[in-house]
């Protein structure tokens, strides 16, 4: 069961809701060869070293969507000139780019349905908070999970990735909840379990047997727990029994 007093669960969205499956999204540096600048995709590296690292804070590109995209296509362009680009080519390299980014098919994880639907039945509120772009709410609708969910809240409206305190804040004011009433759970040990600790919820870190997270776990720290499936969440019969669940550390 979770632990006692909390009246909303909140989900990290990518690798922990959902996977990326075929087709995968076209690669960078094949873009880059079709176009004929091989030399200058070898600099660009690939698609995933290309987005903003955690908790990078943007309020003021935030404004809207326009801002938004805009900025994201001007971020694109100046790495591209750095890497060689010619002027004549960037317009429409960087609108391939952005549209091979944001190319990405989803699909739930099998006990995502049940568990969401678990922890309403249980008078819960269920939220998404994710690091991604200004389409979270479509996405989350597009898997399937717009009437699963009370509350989504995503980086690139709120103007700051995870961990950075403001997306967290913004969490909290939409789930209307002091932090010590929300339960946050995700993969990623920084954004999903360090940051939500720090801003005063608790925490389930996800490691999946085919989580796309390498290394080993963390200790955890106090108020913290974790999990191999979603279904641990609501498995046990018996307040605290989360802790028994896990068996690697529990809530503090």
């Amino acid at each position: 069961m979770l632990p006692d007093g909390i009246e909303a669960v909140v989900f990290d969205f990518y690798g922990t809701l959902v996977r990326m499956v075929r087709p995968l999204p076209p690669d960078h540096r094949g873009i880059f060869v079709r176009r004929g600048l091989e030399a200058q995709g070898e600099l660009w590296g690939d698609q995933w070293s290309v987005g903003l690292a955690e908790g990078t804070e943007h309020s003021a590109q935030s404004v809207d969507e326009a801002t938004y995209v805009t900025w994201e296509r001007d971020r694109l362009r100046r790495r591209a000139r750095a890497c060689g680009v010619p002027e004549s080519e960037l317009g429409g390299l960087v609108t391939e780019l952005d549209r091979a980014m944001k190319a990405v098919r989803l699909d739930l994880y099998a006990d995502v349905p049940g568990v969401l639907a678990a922890l309403r039945a249980r008078g819960l509120l269920v939220g998404v908070c994710s690091n991604w772009f200004w389409n979270l709410e479509e996405c989350v609708a597009a898997v399937g999970l717009a009437g699963a969910v009370d509350v989504v809240v995503g980086s690139a409206r709120t103007g700051a990735r995870k961990p950075h305190p403001l997306i967290y804040r913004a969490l909290l004011d939409r789930c209307a909840l002091p932090a010590e009433r929300v339960l946050f759970v995700g993969d990623m040990w920084a954004p999903d379990v360090l940051g939500p600790l720090a801003a005063g919820m608790r925490a389930v870190h996800l490691r999946r047997p085919d989580r796309a997270v390498e290394g080993a776990a963390p200790p955890l720290p106090e108020r913290a727990a974790r999990i191999s499936g979603l279904r641990e969440l609501i498995a046990a019969d018996e307040p605290g029994d989360l802790d028994g669940a896990v068996g690697r550390g529990g809530f503090g």
